[in-house]
C-alpha cells in the first residue's frame, strides 16, 4: 500500500488541535521533544497526516511559535491612548508572562526570527508605536530588537529553571562560606541575595525604558 493511500485512510485532524498538542509537548517535555513522529504518536495518528499541514519540523515549530504570538495578541490588555513608555512596559511584561506560561517555547524562538502572521502583526504594532512617538528609524529598530531579545533572554532562563528554591539555597550557602574579610561588600548585601528572576526582569526593564527615554530626547534635540 502506498503512503498516499495510508494518508487518505487517516482521518483529518484540525490544525488548532495539532498545534495545541505540539505546544503541550513543548510545555511538558521541552523544545527538543517536539518532532513530527512524536507528535503523531501523541495524537494517535501518522506522520503522513501531519504532512498535510506542515512541510517539515521547522514549519511545525514556526506555526507553534505563531500560535503563542496569537495567544499574546488575544490576551493583551488594552493599550490605546497610553504613552510609549507604559505601552512598552505592558507589551514586554505581557510577552514575558505568556512565555512564562509556555516555558518550553523560548528556546524555539532562538532558532529563527518569528515570521508568522501573528508575530508580524506584533512587530508592526511595536515599531509603529515607536515611530509615532518620535523615535528615529534606527533607534526604533534597535529599541524593538533589544527589548524583544531582553524578554526572550529572561524567558530562556525560566525554561532552564527546574528547582528555584534549591538553586537559591545553594547560592546562599556558597556566599556564606566566603571569607568575610576578603569579601566585605558581598557580606554587606548578602541578605538581598538571591533576587527572584521576575524582580530582575522588572528592574532591568525599567532601566531600559529610562535609557531609551534619554536617548530619544537627545535625538529629538539634535
Amino acid at each position: 500500500m502506498s503512503s498516499a493511500q495510508v494518508s487518505l485512510g487517516r482521518p483529518s485532524i484540525p490544525l488548532d488541535r495539532i498545534l495545541m498538542a505540539a505546544l503541550q509537548i513543548v510545555n511538558d517535555e521541552g523544545a527538543d521533544a517536539l518532532t513530527l513522529r512524536y507528535l503523531a504518536k501523541q495524537l494517535s495518528s501518522g506522520t503522513a497526516t501531519l504532512y498535510r499541514h506542515f512541510e517539515s519540523r521547522e514549519d511545525l515549530i514556526a506555526q507553534v511559535v505563531d500560535r503563542v504570538f496569537a495567544e499574546m495578541e488575544s490576551s493583551m490588555p488594552g493599550i490605546d491612548n497610553l504613552g510609549w513608555e507604559m505601552t512598552c512596559r505592558m507589551l514586554a511584561n505581557h510577552m514575558f508572562k505568556v512565555l512564562c506560561h509556555h516555558r518550553g517555547v523560548a528556546p524555539l524562538l532562538l532558532q529563527s526570527v518569528p515570521k508568522g502572521p501573528n508575530a508580524m502583526i506584533q512587530r508592526e504594532r511595536s515599531l509603529a508605536l515607536l515611530l509615532a512617538n518620535g523615535f528615529s528609524t534606527p533607534l526604533a529598530v534597535r529599541a524593538y530588537v533589544t527589548l524583544a531579545r531582553y524578554v526572550l533572554g529572561f524567558a530562556v532562563q525560566l525554561s532552564d529553571r527546574h528547582d528555584e528554591d534549591r538553586d537559591n539555597a545553594q547560592i546562599t550557602a556558597t556566599f556564606l562560606k566566603l571569607d568575610r574579610a576578603a569579601f566585605p561588600a558581598t557580606f554587606a548585601v548578602i541578605d538581598e541575595f538571591p533576587i527572584p528572576l521576575e524582580e530582575e526582569f522588572s528592574f532591568g526593564l525599567e532601566l531600559m525604558i529610562a535609557g531609551l527615554s534619554q536617548i530619544r530626547k537627545c535625538d529629538l534635540n539634535q
